[in-house]
């Protein structure tokens, strides 16, 4: 299993008020003891009913729950204990993300008021465009370019991938549009052993300008018969093999 990446981000977010460390007031003796709950956080009511005395308790409405109320409030968050700044976050990224996946970062979100549990950061992963793979799910494909002496000889090449250069052969007489495949060169699944394929299409190059010597070259070839074009059967139209390769 490919191992995860560290990436840091810096996002805006609520953080603990540096100046009270959170607690809401201006010092800790503008902190007392809740008058109505005596430090409990709750109230209890009682309520009469045909079964007796019904006791109810409830977050205390006049601290919140906290068993504590601020008689000074601190002047920079003014009693909630958080102000807006920013924190640099590591994210460890799985290898094999895709657009819109999701991954939560626990306790990474706007700090809570007052020492409470800090909420979450969920992160949307948006997956730029590679400049040589075209991504379809875990699987990578590649146009590859080849001479025409290449296809027609056969010939050793080293095609990229993710980990580096890889050796393929060209069998003698490739068409353009040959379809091969790297079985494991792909992109690994997220929390996964599976790991995806390099699809490869070659392509034949053919020359955009030839010089007078080339061209004459050319010329002389054109009048042998191994290459006038004579398609077989199994020479088939590039969407007919690409159909075909993955049914």
């Amino acid at each position: 299993m490919a191992a995860p990446i560290e990436k840091k981000v810096k996002i805006n977010k609520q953080v603990v008020c540096p100046h009270c460390n959170g607690t809401g007031a201006k010092d800790p003796n503008s902190v007392t003891t809740c008058p109505d709950c005596h430090g409990s956080g709750q109230v209890v009511r009682q309520q009469r009913s045909m079964f007796g005395i019904i006791q109810q308790a409830s977050v205390c409405p006049k601290c919140g729950g906290t068993g504590e109320v601020i008689k000074d409030p601190c002047p920079h968050c003014h009693g909630n204990g958080t102000v807006s700044g920013e924190e640099i976050i590591t994210i460890n990224i799985p290898a094999g993300v895709d657009n819109g996946m999701q991954m939560t970062v626990p306790q990474k979100g706007h700090a809570a008021q007052r020492g409470g549990v800090n909420g979450d950061l969920l992160v949307v992963f948006e997956v730029a465009d590679h400049d040589v793979f075209e991504r379809d799910g875990n699987n990578l494909y590649l146009n590859y370019y080849i001479s025409v002496p290449q296809a027609a000889l056969g010939a050793s090449v080293e095609i990229p991938t993710l980990t580096g250069k890889a050796k393929i052969k060209i069998a003698p007489g490739t068409q353009s549009g040959q379809i091969l495949r790297l079985q494991g060169k792909g992109l690994p699944q997220v929390n996964s052993r599976i790991v995806g394929d390099l699809i490869v299409n070659v392509n034949v190059w053919t020359p955009k300008s030839l010089t007078r010597e080339e061209k004459a070259m050319l010329e002389q070839l054109s009048t042998h018969e191994n290459f006038v074009p004579k398609p077989g059967k199994n020479d088939k139209s590039v969407f007919n093999r690409v159909r075909q390769f993955f049914q």
